[in-house]
């Protein structure tokens, strides 16, 4: 399933807005060749679309893991072409998982920076409920978790209630707290060694495996649950 639909309609100037970061940046990683090229429009300008900004996102979350940029170029050459942007984001938070939750405290300028957009009042409302957003601060600010703000700001355009995207999340937090649950207890009858640094070593190399299983095995249930729903026949798994 896709969800790029867009055309690149952005300028350089206003991809490196959205994304937060310099047009000097922009045109580094393009000659690196992190970042595929414009699509070439009238006057020569060049558009860059959806697919640009969820690669600058992900560089960005890659930076903020500490990798280098040769480590970078690595990890973006083994990706299969023709991802995009919900691809691209799906790897993001793959990655992102890595790193351990980030609440910061922030302006509602700077709020707006990181998201992309102008937020009014409704759409800081629905980010605070869906837990993106904390209370706020006695000086205005807003804490915010870092790592839920870019798909935060995503379902705002998703046409769904905020009572069914809430349910949803619902849905997802109680498995996800069964699925963390069964995997501790497989954890423990198998792995006598109960030293506490050595289960967070352990953990620390599992999560970013679990989450990419997870999120693969949840990609192919919802696109088997889509089809059924349309009334299509399944997809064939390749056996005779």
């Amino acid at each position: 399933m896709t969800i790029e639909t867009e055309e690149p309609a952005l300028t350089v100037d206003e991809l490196a807005a959205r994304a937060g970061v310099t047009v000097r940046t922009v045109r580094f990683y393009s000659t690196k060749g992190l970042l595929p090229p414009p699509v070439i429009g009238p006057r020569r300008v060049g558009r860059y679309g959806p697919g640009h900004l969820a690669r600058l996102a992900l560089i960005e979350e890659l930076q903020r893991q500490g990798l280098t940029l040769a480590a970078i170029e690595r990890y973006l050459d083994r990706l299969p072409p023709g991802l995009d942007a919900h691809d691209l984001a799906v790897h993001r938070a793959v990655v992102a998982s890595w790193a351990p939750d980030t609440v910061e405290t922030v302006t509602r300028g700077e709020l707006e920076r990181r998201a992309g957009r102008a937020l009014d009042d409704e759409d800081v409302e629905r980010l605070a409920a869906m837990g993106v957003l904390g209370e706020r601060t006695g000086d205005g600010a807003y804490r915010v978790d870092a790592g839920l703000l870019r798909l935060g700001v995503r379902l705002l355009d998703v046409p769904l209630s905020q009572e069914a995207i809430l349910a949803a999340r619902n849905v997802l937090v109680d498995h996800a707290r069964a699925a963390a649950h069964e995997l501790s207890r497989l954890l423990r009858e198998d792995v006598v060694e109960r030293d506490a640094r050595a289960v967070r070593s352990l953990s620390a190399h599992m999560q970013p495996l679990v989450v990419q299983a997870l999120l693969t095995a949840f990609q192919r249930s919802l696109t088997q649950e889509v089809r059924e729903w349309l009334g299509e026949p399944p997809e064939s798994d390749g056996s005779p």
